[in-house]
């Protein structure tokens, strides 16, 4: 195979490139977009303050991420509603990181997986996504949904955020630390901004009410004197771009969670563009360029101190539900954030980190769609299976090895379907035109079996049994016209049964061998034995008839009588 030459390389790297076709877009309805991504960025403030902060690195870090790569992913992305930032999902996974190599290893990290994803836009890697079954999806969510609504704990309950890098075990020693020494300010504000949320969206969903009740909260404890702690003085202003952080000798080490970072923002980007594509009509996202866009996003972020960020399902649905029909409303929302960054940030320091945590924990309890959840549970009891196993595994390990946990038994679950609908039958030999005394005296010694569904690895050996346990005949005829696929395991199990029976004296005749299984079953010899004894046919009756022979060799049936050549039959 021929490497692709670097005009091709350079060739597919343009081709995701914005277009004309984006900017004719953005010209459609200017008005319209703005007004979304207005309203897309006073959900996405508080969202981006308080993802800042769960991630360690502070809420200035969460903001300048909502503003550069929300800005370039809205650009360069491959999904015109698409509004990224950081994401409770990615900070599930930067803890961590934080937590054991420090908050410049995450800007690493960040660094690292951008690349990655360049790499996967290149190799054509965004169409991947749809071999993600829902019930990984859905366990995945759910457990993210309690890994935020856990790490929310400590600053809900306003005490330091204890050691450990588990959410299980910080949530559990920050319930200890309050009941030794209980303040219920802190507790009381996050679960009244939590209560406003979610009462608020069912009695009016098109109201921001995350904001209204930050800054509900924020004027209360000023006014009231409460003993609260605020978020801490921001930067007036993004810093200026920098790659002081990066250590090259710490790349080798950060490898491993650079790849779980990429491989999340890949994952949770195209869950969320997906999303976009079903809440509308005519839209549809280009995978590949998604990554690209993403990349880039997840490049220049760590330049400007931002984590890692993604495509963000909950922003997405508000920017398209509020009329979005461009890439506008997304960088209108990113505009809009840098101007708070420039313009506010005194007020935005001020506001209390126990408000931004019922932000979070209101948000959490929003991921949850027990609709889904419920309708996921009913459909089989593998997706079942996978969805708690799923979930337990992001609440317990962390989230990129709960989706291969998912992903690898959805494998072993799909693959023990497939097997059970291989069939291995015997079939009464066909009539012809035999007498009924000759056709008796045939099945005393001739015995079909019609090998029915995939004959590969995990329902081979259970062929194997059931063929080399054959009754004592003569002659067995493998009818192989309705095998779907055959393995390398499938291929050497049937060569395999085949010497078995030879040796008990038994020969074994084929009829009906597809074209597309004969390269296989040659290429480890199993047709091999078969022709030895001249016993490949292309039919049945073929075979049947080729079976008759080898008796009145051996002298058990008296020899037929000469068949017409124009009596010709075509049954496999």
């Amino acid at each position: 195979m021929s490497t692709p030459s670097a005009r091709a390389i350079g060739a597919r790297f343009l081709s995701l490139l914005p277009s004309r076709a984006d900017l004719t877009a953005i010209r459609r309805a200017p008005r319209r977009d703005l007004l979304a991504g207005l309203t897309v960025a006073i959900v996405a403030l508080p969202l981006a303050l308080g993802f800042g902060v769960s991630s360690g690195l502070g809420a200035a870090a969460g903001l300048a991420t909502a503003v550069v790569a929300g800005a370039l992913a809205a650009a360069f992305g491959g999904s015109g509603l698409q509004v990224s930032g950081p994401t409770g999902a990615m900070t599930v996974v930067l803890v961590p990181i934080v937590a054991r190599y420090g908050p410049a290893a995450v800007l690493t990290v960040g660094l690292m997986a951008g690349v990655m994803l360049v790499v996967l836009a290149g190799l054509r890697a965004g169409r991947g996504m749809r071999y993600v079954p829902a019930s990984v999806t859905e366990g995945f969510t759910l457990g993210i949904a309690g890994v935020i609504a856990l790490q929310q704990v400590p600053n809900a309950l306003g005490v330091p955020a204890p050691e450990g890098g588990k959410v299980l075990v910080v949530a559990w020693r920050a319930a200890g630390e309050f009941v030794r020494a209980p303040d219920f300010t802190a507790a009381g504000l996050a679960a009244c901004v939590a209560v406003l949320m979610l009462a608020g969206s069912r009695w009016r969903p098109a109201v921001p009410f995350s904001l209204v009740a930050v800054i509900a909260a924020t004027v209360v404890v000023r006014v009231a004197g409460l003993d609260a702690e605020p978020i801490g003085d921001l930067p007036a202003g993004l810093p200026a771009p920098s790659l002081a952080f990066l250590d090259p000798g710490s790349l080798g080490s950060l490898l491993a969670p650079a790849v779980a970072v990429a491989a999340l923002a890949a994952l949770e980007s195209l869950m969320s563009a997906a999303a976009a594509d079903a809440m509308t009509v005519g839209q549809r996202h280009d995978p590949d360029r998604e990554l690209f866009g993403q990349g880039l996003a997840n490049i220049a972020a760590p330049l400007f101190g931002g984590v890692p960020a993604t495509g963000a399902i909950a922003r997405t649905a508000v920017n398209v539900r509020t009329g979005a029909g461009s890439r506008l409303a997304a960088l209108t929302h990113a505009a809009v954030l840098a101007v708070i960054v420039f313009a506010a940030a005194p007020l935005v320091s001020a506001i209390p980190l126990a408000a931004l945590a019922g932000v979070l924990l209101a948000t959490a309890v929003r991921m949850v769609e027990v609709g889904s959840l419920r309708a996921m549970a009913k459909a089989t009891r593998s997706d079942a299976v996978i969805l708690v196993l799923t979930a337990v595994a992001t609440l317990a390990l962390d989230l990129v090895h709960a989706v291969v946990i998912g992903l690898v038994v959805a494998c072993v679950l799909a693959l023990r379907a497939i097997a059970g609908q291989a069939r291995f039958d015997q079939v009464p030999l066909d009539r012809g035109d035999h007498s009924a005394e000759e056709h008796a005296l045939l099945a005393e010694h001739i015995v079909a079996y019609r090998v029915d569904g995939p004959l590969f690895f995990a329902a081979a050996h259970r062929f194997l049994l059931e063929l080399t346990e054959v009754a004592d005949v003569r002659v067995v005829i493998l009818r192989m016209s309705r095998v779907s696929t055959v393995d390398a395991t499938g291929a050497l199990v049937l060569k395999d049964a085949v010497e078995k029976l030879r040796r008990r004296g038994i020969v074994v005749l084929t009829s009906g061998v597809r074209p597309a299984q004969r390269q296989v079953l040659d290429s480890v010899g199993a047709l091999d034995l078969v022709r030895h004894e001249g016993g490949e046919y292309a039919t049945t009756p073929e075979a049947i008839r080729g079976a008759r022979d080898h008796l009145e060799r051996a002298g058990l049936v008296p020899a037929a009588p000469a068949r017409p050549a124009h009596m010709a039959v075509t049954e496999k």
